[in-house]
């Protein structure tokens, strides 16, 4: 049986990562408990201080299939090279100069929401169809694919 997943973003500002990961994504912050208007009022009523209340973040899949994000507040900054990264699919079915220029249109739309352009890599065929590496606000690595 194949197990559902969830990807845990580490970061200093969960709230503010969730954001921009959102609009990358197209997804949609996860609702608060039954019964609470926001998590503003929710955190309240379960007497989680003001300090602590952007310790953690959650994001859906508006539709449902893809996987829950999750995002925890750390004390520590990113400290080296992701070892596992995503590769946000932004040019599906799409080949040679129209699929780079889709990607490039992404990168420049996110960029514009905090993301850093990091490197572009060319079509190489037969196997490489040419990608963008970014980085998130926290410096966390992905790729438009």
């Amino acid at each position: 049986m194949a197990r559902d997943v969830q990807i845990t973003f580490d970061c200093a500002d969960p709230a503010g990562l969730a954001a921009f990961w959102a609009e990358a994504m197209s997804y949609r912050l996860q609702d608060p408990p039954e019964g609470f208007a926001s998590w503003e009022e929710a955190l309240e009523a379960m007497g989680v201080p003001p300090e602590r209340r952007n310790d953690a973040s959650a994001l859906l899949d508006p539709e449902g299939s893809g996987p829950r994000l999750f995002f925890q507040r750390v004390p520590e900054g990113k400290q080296a090279k992701n070892r596992v990264h995503l590769d946000v699919r932004a040019a599906p079915g799409l080949v040679g100069d129209a699929r780079m220029a889709a990607l490039e249109a992404e990168a420049e739309r996110l960029v514009a929401l905090g993301a850093t352009r990091l490197e572009r890599h060319e079509p190489a065929p037969p196997l490489g169809t040419g990608h963008i590496v970014m980085a998130d606000p926290e410096g966390n690595e992905f790729c438009l694919d």
